[in-house]
Order: C-alpha cells, then structure tokens, then sequence
C-alpha cells in the first residue's frame, strides 16, 4: 500500500468514525454511566467487531450476505431488535432516589461492556455492505493481500479507538454532573434510550 493510498485510507476512516451511529452512542452511554477511562473497554467489544466485518468480507462472505435479501434481513432485524432492546432498557430502568455518595453503585464488568459493544457493531449488516464497497478501494489485487489488510485493519481500529475515546467520550464526559442526581440520570437514561430507539428504527427504514 502506497503512501497516497494509505492516506486517502486514514482519511476516509477518520470520516467514517466521526459519523455519529450506535458505536458513537453506546461509547457516550458507557462515558455517562462508568466514566471516561473504562468506557474503553465498551470500544474495544466494538473494535472486535470491526475486525469480524473486515474478515467476512475478505472471506467473500460479506458478498454472499449483501446478494441474500434473507440473510440480510436476518441480521438486519436481529441488530434492529438488540438496539431497541438496549433503548427500551435504558428508558424502563430504575433510577435510586439516594444520593450517589450514599449508596454507590456497582460498577459494571469490564467483559460485560465490551459484549455489549461487540454486539452493537457486529449486528449491523449494512457494515458488511460498507466494507464490500469500502475495502476493494484500498486493496491492490496485484500484490500480496495479507500485509494490505493488516494496514487496512491497524488503521480502521486506531482511528476508531482514537475517535470513540478521545471524541465522543470526551464530549459526554461534561455532562457527567447531572448523573449526581436520580433526575439527571433519569433524563440520560430517556434521552439514551430514545437514541438507541432512533439508530434502530434508522436500521429499519434508512
């Protein structure tokens, strides 16, 4: 891969992370709820993600799904169903009325956020069409394949780590003060929530 080609390539990631999608608000959700630092581990469950999209569609799998109106559909509904789920949750669930400092709350697991993140990224089947239209723009058929995509792969995950983190955290993270209050949370967990509902309906019908 080219130095002109690598750059078109980080350019082209960069843009792609900044679009705003579930992995950006799972990555605010998790910022919220647990904190900057270990909203890292939400974005590694989608980084693995990304790395499940990437190889089935090396492995000529992401054609067989974007040609299957079925299995497309399939995967669609089932990534619609999981981001309506996580909406819904989020909006139903109970919020303590003490204070915070009084009755801390438990943290949640490191493996259970990136599960969740894993599960956010992965169910999205119009991922695996992108990377199809994506990836053959950056990959010279001529040369040897492996080393291409482990550049392709490197970069995609960097600069997602580096947007998810240091972006869309970041910019949850002065919004933290109002999870000190059972009303704030409240509020979070609706507007969260009605996020979630928005990217899954944008599944549905976009």
């Amino acid at each position: 891969m080219t130095l002109t080609v690598w750059l078109s390539l980080l350019l082209a990631c960069v843009v792609i992370s900044l679009t705003p999608g579930a992995g950006a608000i799972n990555t605010m959700s998790n910022a919220l709820a647990e904190g900057w630092r270990r909203s890292l581990w939400g974005i590694v469950g989608q980084q693995l993600a990304l790395i499940v999209h990437i190889a089935i569609v090396a492995a000529g799998v992401g054609l067989l799904v974007a040609r299957s109106p079925l299995l497309f559909a399939i995967i669609r509904y089932a990534g619609a169903a999981y981001l309506a789920y996580l909406g819904i949750r989020m909006m139903l669930s109970r919020v303590a009325d003490a204070d915070p400092a009084d009755a801390p709350r438990a943290k949640e697991s490191r493996s259970s956020m990136m599960r969740r993140g894993l599960w956010v990224n992965l169910l999205n089947p119009k991922a695996v069409v992108f990377f199809l239209a994506f990836i053959p723009s950056f990959i010279d058929l001529d040369k040897a394949p492996l080393p291409q995509y482990l550049v392709l792969i490197a970069t995609v995950l960097v600069v997602d780590v580096v947007v998810m983190w240091f972006v869309f955290a970041l910019v949850a993270k002065p919004f933290r003060r109002l999870t000190t209050t059972a009303r704030g949370r409240r509020v979070l967990n609706v507007v969260f929530g009605l996020l979630f509902l928005g990217v899954a309906a944008l599944l549905l019908f976009v």
